[in-house]
């Protein structure tokens, strides 16, 4: 009850009376029940377990000043991502919801005030006998009237209402508190939806370049192997070899060509990706083909414990967590009475002109205390549910710092062992071209048969595709490390003026 004790004895000083209902409400104006909200704890460690002893080839750093994806320097990345701001429907959603969340402040804030309305009316009676008959104006007030001869009667009113409920235990507050806490996990999740769909299009990007990259490779391989093919169908002709190796050839070129088709099913998906993030339809949108770059930028990890500051998703569930704590104080405020203070003021009169003389005026005030003393429990039970949603909020926040951590931990080992596994790959590539070079030098020489040409060129041709994937590997692990970081986000911002939440 230590929560309790200043508005308690704040009711204990003065005796509840129509003179002094209002100078104990702003007394009590500064107390609310229930626990302030303090952040909790989480597991955070002290440096990333994978970023210790790793100097990347390629370091790179974001300019403040700049957005995340102009480290990779691709003009058309930058005109693609600056419409996934204007176009893509899921943030567009996601920003509906954050304006909802926003307008719920005021609607609990308006809560705070007194509510006024004002009314006018005119009432028409008759009675058969024209005795005297009781009639409930407008404005709520009852007056008895003179019905004349003719059985009828119009009376005509005006008047306003007020009514107040006063906050003492500080349940609106608390809710409005809820409502200013949710409204920024409600633009922090913007943020990170945001977030996660400019990754996605810079993923769908750099997969598409290395696509085109795929593409070209096969083509210099079809054209290679077609070559080849004449040159084994002219050494027929001549007598100096068989059909088998004419055979091998075709089969070669057109195992190639298929697999050539097939990279074309996988640019087009990754276009059709990249026309919806933008808010596109997929037959709007045509990307030609362009270079892929083997350069790799890597952003400095920082420390674990900024992660906590940088990433949208944590700052959601944080918010989402003093939310929670909000509404334990609403629903420990069910426990103590309710003060409303209502009033009245109008006039009536059987005839319009002088209708707002002062004779004619009635009014009334007064204050109204009430206290559920039964409710079968409910109350106990909605305090219970509201610290388990607490409880569970406090629990998600955790496991989102956790998860953000494994996340981090996993692009650093991935880039790691990807550029240690492409330099190996790089090697490869390097002595199966000098292979296939003496092979098909052998071949000419009549030393070997064409199958051990078709073998080494095989090879060759799958290391080259092998160290493109691990580049592309490494571009997409390269924008998720950057997404898992923040992408430069920082929760300060959902403190501005421009993200609309109204201050608590």
């Amino acid at each position: 009850m230590t929560a309790y004790k200043p508005c308690l004895i704040a009711l204990q000083r003065w005796p509840l009376t129509v003179a002094t209902a209002v100078t104990v409400a702003l007394a009590l104006a500064a107390c609310a029940v229930g626990p302030d909200y303090h952040r909790p704890s989480a597991a955070i460690a002290t440096a990333y377990k994978e970023d210790q002893g790793w100097k990347p080839a390629t370091p790179g750093e974001i300019q403040s000043d700049k957005p995340w994806w102009s480290i990779y320097d691709d003009p058309l990345l930058d005109s693609l991502e600056l419409q996934v701001e204007v176009s893509n429907q899921t943030l567009k959603a996601d920003e509906a919801a954050y304006r909802s969340a926003v307008a719920a402040i005021g609607v609990d804030r308006g809560t705070l005030f007194p509510s006024v309305s004002v009314n006018g009316g005119v009432t028409r009676s008759g009675s058969a006998s024209g005795v005297n008959q009781a009639i409930t104006t407008s404005s709520g007030t009852a007056v008895t009237t003179g019905v004349g001869s003719n059985g009828h009667r119009t009376i005509y009113s005006a008047g306003a209402q007020a009514s107040w409920s006063i906050d003492v235990w500080g349940r609106i507050r608390r809710l409005v508190e809820s409502d200013v806490a949710k409204a920024q996990a409600s633009a922090a999740d913007v943020a990170a939806a945001r977030l996660s769909a400019q990754a996605l299009l810079a993923q769908d990007y750099f997969q598409l370049r290395a696509a085109d990259e795929q593409m070209r490779l096969y083509q210099t391989e079809i054209d290679n192997f077609q070559a080849a093919l004449t040159i084994t169908q002219n050494q027929v002709k001549a007598g100096t070899t068989t059909l088998a190796d004419v055979y091998a050839a075709q089969t070669q070129l057109e195992s190639t060509q298929a697999s050539a088709v097939n990279v074309q099913l996988t640019r087009a998906k990754f276009e059709h990706a990249i026309a919806v993030l933008i808010g596109k339809p997929p037959s709007e949108l045509a990307i030609d083909q362009g270079s892929f770059s083997t350069t790799v930028p890597v952003v400095p990890a920082g420390v674990p414990s900024a992660l906590l500051e940088r990433r949208p998703d944590i700052a959601a569930a944080e918010r989402s967590m003093a939310s929670a704590n909000a509404l334990v104080g609403v629903a420990e405020a069910a426990w103590f009475p309710t003060l409303n203070l209502t009033g009245s003021y109008g006039f009536t009169s059987s005839v319009l002109p002088g209708l707002l003389k002062a004779s004619n005026s009635l009014w009334s005030f007064g204050p109204a205390l009430a206290e559920n003393v039964f409710n079968g429990g409910a109350t106990l039970s909605q305090n219970r549910e509201a610290r388990a949603n607490y409880d569970q909020a406090v629990a998600t926040y955790r496991q989102t710092v956790l998860s953000a951590f494994q996340s981090v931990e996993d692009d650093l080992v991935t880039l790691r062992v990807l550029e240690q596994q492409g330099q190996l790959q790089q090697s490869a590539v390097k002595d199966a071209r000098l292979s296939e070079q003496l092979t098909v030098n052998q071949y000419k020489s009549g030393i070997v048969a064409y199958s051990s040409v078709i073998t080494v060129q095989s090879t060759r041709l799958v290391d080259e595709i092998n160290l493109l994937g691990i580049q592309s590997q490494q571009r997409v692990s390269s924008v998720d490390l950057i997404s898992q970081l923040g992408g430069g986000w920082d929760a300060a911002q959902l403190d501005r003026a421009d993200r609309g939440v109204p201050s608590h």
